[in-house]
């Protein structure tokens, strides 16, 4: 394994900075994706066997399947040029079309393995449709072709298998993901979290709020929410019990705060990289966008736990069992110094393919001259964790790269936006509302950028028409996806985190669904006004901002039932509606003005004193006994 990602590493260092090393000259594009998706599927096939009792050896069926895709695709790297010059991907030798059949059962074999029942099933259906289109009823009808007609365009063209999701994968988000592993393996992980509980874990609920911050960091380097939550959850999960939180509560925190450590800048999921290829802009402007929403989750997260422990008298950690900042910094002070590196190399360098490769080797460098330097042995074993995660992520895109080819030749994808529009009756509301739905559910079954690719062929077209920007109804559709890490009855980062609490797996879900209500909302309202995407004019991007951020802490404060600088609220049934007129207040406030529905600030800053003063009121005439305790 580590001698095939070290084989693609290679290769990709090779294309992406134009060294020439194994021509003399860069190759073609077309030649570079056949040989590195090769490299991918066979480490795939390598890392995922067909059946768990398999795992310590390759059976006889693997290594004739590895040795066919090392023929195959070695045929297509040499021939690349002849497949672009007499346009295969329509006419195609008998040859060509054979081997395309064959790869296309070969790419839906690896997507089952890396992605499960779920993606290969789905992938199965779609990319045959082509094939039946044309028999099916008006409203999902389309262009029908011959099966080797389909196997040429999937295999051989530029849409569909080697379309936006692996030319993502090849030229941004490799990089990144050896970036991320190598910060794992030298000790970027241990760092992050002694940090977190340097800087907050003597404050009150200061546990609680370690996992916050170490999460949020932690999001650059791990696979996943599920990775995050097992990386820092067995830390933070402990300390949250020994300062009173409760399990449930505490894989509740673990868990909103893994999931949103993926939608953090500036090193986000590998779905930023693919939407930006889809958006046809920088990755910078996708995580520029991506700031105001992620601060505000973490913000809403953070005050729901200081209001939490405010409520229940939690102090945080004994200092003398805490290490020392000045210490913490001092050992791993060049972590931060590669993320800075990192971030001006994409932000005012602009350089995305290359930065994360730079700041990689920057990385490596430094740490050989550190307490953590690392042997032959780690660094083998940091390639080999490299090679796992590249074949995951490669093996998923590949078989979701046959979806997006179907709706493409069948002109399927324009004619499913135009559908959902009709359906939701010309009303953006109802439209954003299917939208997160059907987001939610294919998270459920799909990883979070498999989901993703699909809806940005069929919903976003339908958002766009819809009057929406471009930007924020793809990054709608992204955090709608992850929601289901969160949310029973799947949970599946809050499942997680109650195995590390040792507590019922359904307990944590909805505790984590409610310490995250506020992520349920927040992409309603940045697709509405973008202004929280931080587009517009200063004075309008400020006011929202701002707005948004009071609105937050009512809305954490209206759910934990402690307000800060006025005390706690809801002490009884008729204390819930106090809260209830808290958070209401809250969501107006945050809910941004003008946009689509065009709201006035007034309006809005009205509603909110209205229920505040409400809600507020409420708890005074109890506390004064002017109104019964119920």
């Amino acid at each position: 394994m580590a001698t095939l990602t070290a084989m693609a590493s290679l290769l990709a260092i090779n294309q992406i900075f134009a060294l020439g090393f194994f021509v003399d000259f860069t190759m073609l594009d077309g030649r570079y994706l056949y040989l590195i998706t090769g490299l991918m599927l066979i480490m795939v096939f390598i890392t995922f066997p067909s059946h768990k009792s398999n795992l310590n050896f390759v059976p006889w069926y693997d290594k004739v399947i590895m040795a066919a895709i090392a023929v195959i695709f070695s045929y297509f790297a040499w021939n690349a040029e002849r497949i672009i010059l007499d346009a295969w991907e329509y006419v195609a030798p008998v040859e060509g079309v054979v081997l395309a059949l064959i790869t296309w059962a070969i790419i839906l074999e690896a997507g089952r393995r890396a992605g499960g029942w779920p993606i290969f099933c789905i992938v199965l259906v779609l990319s045959l449709y082509p094939t039946y289109a044309d028999r099916m009823p008006d409203v999902i009808a389309g262009i029908g072709m011959p099966i080797h007609d389909v196997a040429i365009f999937h295999v051989l063209g530029e849409e569909s298998l080697f379309g936006v999701a692996l030319n993502s994968f090849a030229m941004l988000v490799f990089g990144f993901i050896l970036f991320g592993v190598a910060l794992q393996y030298t000790g970027g992980g241990p760092f992050f979290i002694n940090f977190a509980f340097a800087l907050l874990g003597h404050k009150r609920g200061g546990a609680a709020k370690v996992a916050i911050f170490s999460s949020g960091l932690m999001g650059s380097m791990s696979g996943g929410p599920i990775t995050n939550v097992l990386t820092t959850g067995p830390l933070s999960i402990p300390a949250m019990r020994r300062t009173g939180f409760s399990r449930g509560y505490a894989a509740g925190v673990e868990a909103c705060a893994s999931t949103g450590g993926v939608l953090m800048p500036p090193i986000m999921g590998a779905t930023a990289f693919v939407m930006a290829s889809f958006l046809g802009v920088s990755y910078v402007t996708v995580a520029v966008a991506a700031i105001v929403p992620s601060l505000l989750y973490f913000y809403g997260l953070f005050m729901q736990i200081d209001a939490y422990a405010a409520r229940n008298k939690l102090e945080g950690l004994p200092r003398d069992e805490l290490p020392s900042l000045g210490k913490v910094f001092k050992e791993g002070w060049y972590f931060i110094a590669v993320f800075v590196v990192l971030t001006f190399m994409l932000v005012y360098m602009q350089r995305e393919a290359t930065a994360p490769f730079i700041a990689t080797a920057a990385l490596l460098i430094i740490n050989q001259f550190t307490v953590h330097k690392m042997s032959l042995d780690k660094f083998l074993l940091m390639v080999a964790a490299t090679g796992r995660l590249m074949a995951e992520l490669a093996g998923i895109l590949a078989a979701i790269g046959l979806i997006v080819g179907s709706l493409a030749v069948t002109g399927m994808a324009g004619t499913l936006a135009n559908d959902l529009v009709y359906l939701a009756g010309d009303n953006v509301l109802v439209l954003l509302i299917m939208g997160a739905l059907t987001s939610f559910v294919l998270g459920i079954g799909m990883t979070v950028t498999a989901a993703y690719i699909f809806l940005a062929i069929v919903l976003a077209p339908a958002l766009i028409n819809a009057g929406l920007d471009p930007l924020a109804s793809h990054m709608f559709i992204m955090y709608w996806g992850m929601l289901s890490f969160i949310t029973p009855p799947v949970a599946l980062a809050a499942f997680a985190a109650a195995s590390v609490a040792q507590v019922s797996a359904m307990r944590a879900g909805w505790e984590a669904m409610r310490l995250g209500a506020i992520i349920y909302f927040i992409p309603f309202f940045f697709v509405l006004n973008p202004a929280l995407l931080l587009q517009g004019d200063f004075a309008g991007i400020a006011q929202n901002v701002g707005t948004a951020l009071i609105g937050v802490a009512l809305i954490s404060a209206g759910l934990q039932g402690y307000l800060l600088g006025f005390g706690r609220i809801g002490e009884d049934k008729l204390g819930l509606i106090s809260r209830g007129c808290v958070s209401i207040a809250g969501l107006a406030l945050v809910t941004p003005a003008g946009g689509l529905y065009g709201f006035s600030q007034t309006i809005l800053i009205a509603v909110c004193a209205a229920f505040l003063v409400a809600g507020i009121g409420i708890t005074l005439l109890q506390r004064k006994r002017l109104l019964p305790v119920v």
